[in-house]
């Protein structure tokens, strides 16, 4: 049996070497295997792509995505017993946090900007929508202009918030603006009357519709002004981290897995009230899937 030893000695030898390499390409794996701690950023409320269950566990479409990128982890630095910490994050907090360490990965539902790309980097797209209105059906609401000198709610440190002030100051609309702390809470301000209108991510209002007690009450209406996508954020400058990340996106795509990950959460019942959202795959996420890219669409 002697004469095994040292072959086992090179296996362990080379494997060892096999998760430095992978440390030499990346800040955050390194950091990661140093400390056996993938940290997460999450959302609460952020249905269907991250939020918290009944039991205050975050699920959702980008949340399953978040996990098969720390499979692809585990794998890579053969570590798999890693603890997987989350944080919950907010619009306004969720940059500054993964700058400065605090968030390894957050896959929820933030855009992928230009501008947002000079300070974190972000991964192959994962989702393409469009931004629209849900109002009460009662509201008259039809289009963005009938918001002219009505008040409007969207949440904080999106993009939506930027765009309201633009056209404030552009097309002169008169619209007074509340930045709620998240979606739930800008919601809030349609349905006690205080906001006549959410304006925020197509899928984001979709989510929050079903989550009433009576959806019917509420429509989601106007024609999209933009199209834009959303993508995992991870640090700036880690370019075997976001190969990584990219690397499983991908494959989820021209897999069909993505696609099957798709129908769970936006064609079938979900928690926590086994609603459908029906919610079609549209044109755009289908050309996505079939070409995988990191592209900002601003």
């Amino acid at each position: 049996m002697k004469p095994l030893r040292p072959l086992l000695s090179i296996a362990i030898g080379c494997a060892l070497a096999a998760a430095a390499h992978a440390d030499d390409a990346s800040p955050t794996l390194k950091k990661i295997r140093d400390t056996g701690i993938v940290t997460l950023g999450v959302r609460e409320s952020s249905v269907p792509f991250s939020y918290y269950d009944q039991q205050q566990r975050t699920i959702g479409y980008s949340q399953d995505i978040a996990l098969k990128i720390v499979d692809e982890i585990k794998k890579e630095l053969k570590r798999p017993n890693l603890t997987v910490r989350e944080i919950p994050i907010t619009s306004q907090n969720r940059i500054p946090l993964v700058q400065n360490g605090t968030v390894d990965l957050e896959c929820g539902s933030t855009t992928h900007t230009k501008e947002r790309a000079n300070q974190v980097s972000f991964s192959n797209s994962f989702f393409q929508y469009g931004m629209r209105l849900i109002v009460k059906k009662s509201s008259g609401v039809k289009d963005f202009p009938d918001l002219a000198g009505k008040t409007v709610a969207t949440t904080a440190g999106t993009t939506e918030e930027r765009l309201l002030r633009q056209w404030n100051a552009e097309k002169g609309m008169s619209m007074q603006i509340i930045s709620a702390k998240d979606h739930a809470d800008a919601f809030l301000n349609v349905k006690s009357g205080r906001a006549v209108a959410f304006f925020m991510d197509e899928p984001l209002l979709y989510g929050a519709k079903a989550k009433e007690a009576n959806p019917g009450d509420y429509v989601i209406t106007g024609n999209s002004p933009v199209s834009e996508t959303y993508g995992c954020m991870l640090r700036k400058d880690d370019a075997g981290f976001k190969q990584l990340a990219d690397r499983v996106i991908a494959q989820m795509q021209r897999s069909g897995e993505a696609e099957a990950l798709y129908v769970k959460w936006f064609n079938r019942p979900i928690p926590p009230k086994g609603v459908n959202l029906d919610y079609p795959l549209s044109a755009d996420m289908k050309k996505l899937f079939a070409n995988p890219n990191d592209k900002a669409l601003d």
